[in-house]
Order: C-alpha cells, then structure tokens, then sequence
C-alpha cells in the first residue's frame, strides 16, 4: 500500500516543486513505483516532467477533484519518460477547483477519495501543493500520511516552518489524526554560511531526527533541468542536485521500512 507524502510549504520559492519532482523520479529510478499528483494550479511539476499541455484519458486534476460521475481513478494518470513513474497533471484550470470545491459537503476530503483507490497499484504517491494554505493544500494534508517540508536555511523560512507546523496541528485535530511530518529537507543550502548551519541546528533542535541528513544545493543543473521537461537525474545524472536527491529517496525508503515493521521485529 502506497505511503501519500505531500510536499508541502506555504512559502514560495524553496524548491518545493523541484523537490516533488526529483523525490519523486528518485523513488522510481530506487525500484519504487511511484505516482505524482499535481495539484498546484501552476502546473509546474506537470511541465517540470515533460507532460504540459498533456491530459489523461478523463483529464487532468481538475475535473478529478471536481467530477460528479464514476469516472475511474486511474483515468487521470498518465506515464511519465521516468519508468515506474507516472503523474496526474495540473494546469490553470486547477485554479477555479479552490471556488467550486466550495459548493461540495466534502470539499477537504475530494483529493482523499481520488487517491485511496490507487494505494494498492504504488509504493509512494508524492503530492505537489500549492505555495498557500488555502482549499487545495487543505486538501492535500488531509490525503496525506506525512509531509515533507522543503525549506532554505533563512531566518524567515524559520517563521513560516512555525506556521505550517501549526496549519498541521490543525488539521490532525480536525480530519487527518495520523498525519505527521516525515522529513524537513534543507534546500538550496550552503554549508560555509553561518546562517545556514544556525538555521539547520536551530530546526534540527525542534525537529530531531525529522530533519533529513542529506542537504540539496544550490545547483545550475537543478534549475535547468524543468526547461528541458526532465527530472535531475535524466538531465544530469552526475550534478550534485541529482546525487542528493538519489541519497534524499535512499533515506525516505529506509524510513518507510521502518515505519512499517511492527514493534519488535527487526528490519530487513
């Protein structure tokens, strides 16, 4: 059964769509099989795989979070160039979902009902939200098993990891109990900063070991590689954003088998 991580952080510009993508391709190219779900109207993780413009067979997830029919949840996928890696797409239109999911008596509750279904066909479901806290992202959290937080090591990324810490605490306490963070991965990171190793001491002081070990960098290769409609690792294999994403999944698979052996059973 799949585990659901949202990747999740209300502030912009922290990588958090290049941290959806790569975690996601990273996963697959592990032996993981592995569904992306857009659902940030920008619809950059869709272009950012090589899929825009593209819709599945019942379209995109929009019309998924939206429709009223039977339409099967696996209509809304599509195949990616990464094997074992598939995707449902966003684009603009996913914008008018925050307005019309107002009219639904389970409007927190629709992206939940899409995904259940397609627990049993991946390892991991990785959900792209949108820079906000608003319907979409509320939806996300309450699909969701864990959340990963991409964030830069700055003084106000502090403020808004305090933020979305408390958004969580909420909705735990009103739809989603089991709900927890599964790992804070510092992005866009420098390590001969003092400000970035105070930042990263001072969320490892509150976090413990849910602050990932690995760091990703600030890397060329990382920032072109949406242009080409390509994961890191097919672009580049070799750049240090593509080392450190593949050492990101190694962690995120070690975790989940952890996560999964009962007590008192030792891990294989």
């Amino acid at each position: 059964m799949a585990k659901i991580i949202a990747v999740t952080n209300q502030k912009g510009g922290v990588g958090k769509t290049t941290t959806a993508i790569n975690l996601a391709a990273a996963l697959a190219i592990a032996g993981r099989t592995v569904l992306l779900v857009d659902c940030d109207p920008q619809g950059n993780a869709t272009s950012g795989i090589g899929k825009k413009g593209e819709r599945a067979e019942s379209g995109t997830v929009y019309e998924a979070l939206t429709a009223t029919g039977d339409e099967s949840p696996g209509s809304f996928i599509l195949a990616t160039g990464v094997e074992r890696l598939s995707v449902i797409p966003a684009n603009r239109e996913l914008a008018g979902a925050e307005i019309e999911l107002i009219g639904f008596t389970d409007r927190e509750r629709r992206l939940q009902r899409l995904l259940e279904p397609l627990r049993s066909q991946f390892d991991f479901i990785i959900i792209d939200s949108p820079p906000s806290l608003g319907l979409l992202t509320l939806n996300a959290l309450v699909a969701a098993d864990g959340v990963v937080v991409p964030m830069q090591a700055e003084y106000f990324a502090l403020e808004g990891l305090s933020a979305l810490t408390a958004t969580i605490q909420k909705v735990k306490e009103a739809y989603n109990p089991p709900l927890t963070i599964d790992g804070v991965i510092f992005t866009m990171f420098d390590g001969r900063m003092n400000l970035a190793n105070q930042v990263r001491a001072e969320v490892h002081k509150h976090f413990g070991d849910k602050v990932l070990e690995t760091t990703v960098p600030r890397n060329v290769r990382l920032s072109e590689a949406p242009s080409h409609g390509k994961p890191v690792m097919l672009y580049d294999i070799r750049c240090p954003g593509a080392k450190s994403y593949l050492a990101v999944a190694d962690e995120f698979i070690e975790r989940t088998i952890v996560d999964r052996v009962p007590k008192g059973q030792p891990a294989a």
